[in-house]
């Protein structure tokens, strides 16, 4: 995938931030999530440019973006997102996260509140990725699976090309996936050396922003996609933290790029609807 056009944002001495920015309208903010890029949007950016801004941000060690040794969690990514929303001169603008990049966003809500925000969407992740006290929550897996995962792929990188392949082919896509499509996918993940993705893993998984999930979702309109295998899972637990949030299921983890023409319709019509809501 070929970045389109694209400015480098300086966030603190030392470290800027890769920022694609192309065509023109009501602004929307897509964040990837875990060690992924600008480019895994290219198909959002593709469809929104023709009637929106839309904006796609690497985070610090992400992509284009410089590699820092410092800062790589989420308390420091939202306030990156917040240092690069106001070099925009953005006023208001749907934010868009996925996955991590999903955390990455209820952060800058924590630290700035939603009064720029004109519409949130939450791209399949829970805010709480991590529990041991209740069975029914919506998490990324048992304890001890997660710890297995972390010892185990982010140790170097070898490990960390083991832990997205696998996560490509059994929960990011419902179809067999192109060799072509995995190396591409890998690539973009060891942008951001292993040592840097075992502390991002680390940050997201000990990461609680079920509070900002809530405060979101009775403030401005608020969208969550899930992926097909966590359908009853997922919508049992926004309804109950979230419940003003409005809830999609499609595809796998990655079903933007999977099923992009059904992403792209529903996002759009959240978009007019969430437009028209503001606008009564």
């Amino acid at each position: 995938m070929t970045i389109q056009c694209g400015q480098y944002i300086l966030v603190e001495p030392g470290v800027e931030l890769f920022v694609q920015d192309v065509g023109e309208g009501e602004p929307i903010v897509f964040i990837p999530g875990w060690t992924f890029t600008t480019e895994v949007f290219a198909k959002q950016v593709e469809h929104f440019k023709q009637t929106n801004r839309v904006i796609v941000i690497d985070p610090r060690s992400h992509g284009r973006s410089s590699t820092a040794l410092h800062g790589n969690n989420y308390v420091t990514q939202g306030s990156d997102l917040a240092k690069v929303l106001d070099a925009l001169k953005l006023e208001s603008f749907t934010l868009a996260g996925w996955s991590f990049g999903a955390l990455t966003a209820w952060e800058y809500i924590r630290q700035h509140g939603t009064q720029r925000i004109k519409a949130f969407l939450w791209i399949d992740i829970s805010p709480k990725p991590l529990s041991t006290t209740h069975e029914t929550d919506w998490v990324e897996g048992p304890l001890d699976d997660i710890a297995g995962a972390y010892n185990l792929y982010t140790r170097d990188s070898a490990g960390q090309r083991d832990f997205v392949t696998y996560y490509v082919k059994e929960v990011m896509f419902q179809r067999e996936v192109e060799e072509s499509e995995l190396s591409w996918l890998i690539e973009q993940s060891l942008h951001t050396p292993h040592y840097i993705a075992a502390n991002l893993f680390a940050a997201g998984m000990f990461s609680d922003y079920r509070e900002e999930a809530r405060l979101v979702s009775e403030s401005v309109p608020t969208l969550v996609i899930a992926a097909e295998h966590w359908a009853e899972t997922a919508t049992a637990y926004v309804g109950r933290i979230a419940p003003q949030a409005s809830i999609e299921v499609l595809g796998g983890h990655l079903m933007f790029w999977e099923h992009a023409d059904s992403f792209n319709r529903i996002v759009a019509t959240f978009l007019q609807s969430a437009a028209q809501t503001v606008n009564r």
